[in-house]
């Protein structure tokens, strides 16, 4: 029987513009990345529920939660609406105004301020899609890395 062996490290003459590394794929998110990913999700439901609200129309992603029946005890799946509030409001003068949250707290995005405020709800979502991408990008880690540390310490007690 012939056994077939390959010479890696000749690389295919089609491939070889390309920059080949051997680099490992993590198998798990940093605690920094997972904040991130999770402001990002809830920035992108609060960017779905303002495009909705535009039009007319509502928001509520659906999740599906594993219940357990009272009358056989036996364990079964769920689909159900997702609530979700809005982070705007509009002030006493007219401006509508949004606050960014990580859970349950506010995001305090300048010092000692936590309210980004704007002339119109038409620039709510550029104003969320704008923070997303900041999000993404890491500018707001230290905000998100603080209200997380209050979080887990009021949580410890």
């Amino acid at each position: 029987m012939a056994t077939l062996t390959l010479n890696t490290s000749a690389v295919p003459a089609s491939l070889a513009s390309l920059n080949i590394s051997d680099v490992k794929k993590p198998t798990q998110q940093t605690a920094v990345q997972m904040r991130r990913n999770k402001l990002s999700k809830q920035l992108w439901e609060q960017v779905q529920l303002a495009t909705a609200l535009a039009s007319g129309g509502s928001f509520a992603p659906i999740r599906v939660r594993t219940v357990k029946d009272k009358l056989t005890g036996e364990r079964k799946t769920v689909e159900q609406q997702k609530r979700i509030k809005p982070w705007w409001f509009t002030a006493e003068d007219g401006s509508v105004c949004l606050q960014v949250r990580y859970g349950v707290q506010v995001l305090e995005i300048g010092k000692g301020k936590n309210t980004i405020t704007l002339a119109s709800k038409e620039q709510l979502i550029d104003t969320l899609n704008l923070v997303k991408q900041a999000a993404e990008h890491g500018e707001l880690d230290k905000h998100i890395a603080a209200v997380a540390t209050k979080a887990t310490i009021n949580f410890s007690r």
